[in-house]
């Protein structure tokens, strides 16, 4: 039932592991039937929520529902607390580099990274040279992707340090599975995530512009609008958080003091949970033609009168390249071996690794180094030979733009499908928050899983799916 994956045991009598041992009672009292009601029950319930993710180019975008799956993935207490501890060690280390490179530049001039990679990067932004963010803070909100591939074993797989999503559906998978499994959480007792909406809010009023004794930040959430792929995620935290969800016109400024319209008259806000890229925030300053941003906002926030988070700027940081020089960039800033180990990266831009990649395509995976959301990668196993040639001229053409990795033994999890219970292979996006105040960690995370039996792609927008994460004592 459990393959050879995550709650498979060898050493065990009953071959599972004592953290899972639950989980496959638990399996073995459901009857087929029941299985397949309970995954109907949930299926009803997303619908009944709203909670959709959109594809860009897919004509069915606004209908389109994540699968769940109703096995929940389960993580050890002890596992849980060396992750929590590299996570907030990679995070600190993320705000230090962008507070470095859009400041004194020493990690550049060190030679630790190259000043190129950086300076000409298309995501570093020239408007945030000699600036700090309110609060000190770039990185408020971080996704930071983790596989396993070993009992002890685990990766860094990329950061996402600008928007990133997900969070909702963590929040919701919970909801769900106590709805429809409420005795086995009698039986397990696993760590609570539904004080996310919680600890975000007093994150983005930490780094509120404005600490007036007895003052009450004017916190907002701004969505580029209904038709992004995570416009359910935005209303949805707003409505959680306890603010408003409001688009670009809905907020204005007036002397650098950025104030939202309602109908008491104008109202001003302090901070700015933004899901809108830079490129769309001010169109004064970027891409004049965006109607989705608020003009005059960066001038606002150049002269310390409004937060936005993520700070503009840290796009950065998620560059796939950037990435690979994580573990100096840790060991740089902290002074310490990083805790959680980066996948083995060929930069394609270095001739010799270029080289490397192109002799071993069908045994890598490579991503374009700007790319997201599972698209314009080569998952070299599973590809055939014309698409493996076509990438070849690709990497060529332009090697800069890409780097590759070993195709990984990712872990997998025991996983409802129409056959039965089988192995799906997992990553897990914990979510990091970092206020002036400190930094904050719900127990668990968003567990993503490739639905396709052998899929190493876990992407929603390549049909994966999500389940419930169960942080237990083990």
């Amino acid at each position: 039932m459990f393959g050879t994956g995550e709650g498979y045991n060898s050493q065990s009598p009953d071959g599972v592991t004592a953290a899972y041992r639950a989980i496959r009672q638990w399996l073995a009292d459901s009857p087929a039937e029941l299985m397949a009601a309970r995954r109907a029950q949930a299926e009803l319930f997303f619908r009944r929520i709203g909670i959709t993710f959109a594809v860009y180019g897919d004509a069915q975008a606004t209908e389109r529902l994540i699968p769940f799956d109703i096995v929940p993935r389960i993580i050890t207490r002890p596992e849980w607390q060396r992750l929590e501890k590299g996570l907030k060690q990679r995070v600190a280390a993320l705000n230090m580099f962008l507070a470095d490179v859009y400041g004194a530049q020493e990690i550049l001039k060190a030679g630790i990274v190259p000043a190129e990679l950086v300076l000409m990067n298309p995501a570093y932004c020239l408007h945030m040279v000699g600036r700090q963010p309110p609060g000190g803070v770039w990185v408020h909100i971080a996704g930071i992707d983790l596989v396993r591939t070993g009992p002890d074993e685990f990766f860094v797989l990329e950061d996402n340090a600008r928007t990133p999503s997900g969070v909702s559906y963590m929040l919701e998978n919970r909801e769900v599975m106590l709805k429809l499994v409420p005795d086995l959480f009698d039986q397990v007792k696993v760590a609570p995530v539904e004080t996310y909406p919680e600890k975000l809010l007093e994150t983005l009023a930490s780094v509120s512009p404005r600490k007036q004794r007895g003052s009450h930040p004017t916190c907002v959430l701004l969505t580029p609008g209904q038709y992004n792929s995570a416009f359910y995620e935005h209303s949805f935290l707003a409505d959680k958080l306890g603010i408003e969800l409001v688009e670009g016109n809905d907020l204005f400024v007036r002397d650098d003091i950025v104030f939202m319209r309602t109908t008491e008259g104008p109202q001003r806000v302090d901070v700015i949970y933004r899901r809108l890229d830079d490129d769309f925030i001010d169109p004064l300053v970027f891409n004049p033609g965006s109607m989705l941003g608020v003009p005059g906002l960066m001038s606002a926030y150049a002269a310390g009168n409004v937060t936005l988070a993520n700070a503009v700027g840290t796009g950065i940081a998620d560059d796939k390249a950037i990435y690979s020089y994580m573990p100096d960039i840790v060991r740089f800033y902290t002074g310490e071996e990083p805790i959680l180990a980066n996948v083995p990266t060929w930069r394609c831009r270095e001739p010799e690794a270029l080289m490397y990649v192109l002799d071993h395509l069908p045994e890598l995976v490579v991503k374009e180094v700007d790319g997201s959301g599972g698209y314009g990668m080569l998952v070299g196993p599973h590809a055939s030979k014309t698409t493996i040639a076509a990438f070849a001229a690709k990497l060529k053409a332009n090697p800069e733009k890409f780097i590759a990795q070993p195709t990984l033994a990712l872990s997998t999890c025991p996983t409802a499908t129409d056959g039965g219970i089988a192995a799906r292979h997992v990553d897990l996006r914990p979510f990091v928050l970092t206020g002036s105040d400190g930094v904050r960690i719900v127990p668990g995370g968003l567990t993503r899983v490739a639905m396709t039996a052998g899929s190493l792609v876990v992407n929603s927008s390549q049909g994966g799916g999500t389940k419930d994460t169960w942080i237990i004592d083990g």
